[in-house]
């Protein structure tokens, strides 16, 4: 269980990585900053993104899910309050590198997906 987390964390590490280098709006000061943003952004995905996007279902519904974006994007910008070597300049800034880092971490599960349950 522990593996997946570091594997995943590296993942969002590279898709943060990825953000910062085509996304202006997007930096890290250093790759110390990089790494802790992308274990940061597990661990709050993994404890506050459940809650929150349980509480905004019913607007998630009605936009037909792009609304996930908005929610990828405040848990991405509530990672860059929280931590001092990463910034992210905005909403529009915060949606581009939800994508990318999600996308990123889409590919990463791709790669090394786990067919134990089939």
């Amino acid at each position: 269980m522990l593996a997946k987390f570091i594997v995943r964390a590296i993942f969002a590490a590279i898709g943060l990585w990825l953000s910062s280098v085509l996304v202006a709006g997007v930096a890290f000061t250093d790759m110390g900053s990089l790494i802790l943003a992308a274990v940061l952004l597990g661990l709050v995905n993994a404890v506050l993104r459940p809650i929150l996007f349980i509480l905004t279902l019913p607007l998630t519904l009605v936009t037909l899910g792009l609304f996930l974006l908005v929610l990828n994007a405040g848990m991405i910008i509530l990672v860059s309050v929280f931590l001092d070597g990463f910034t992210v300049d905005g909403l529009w800034p915060g949606l581009v590198a939800a994508i990318v880092t999600g996308l990123t971490s889409w590919l990463g599960h791709l790669i090394i997906r786990d067919d134990k349950g089939r």
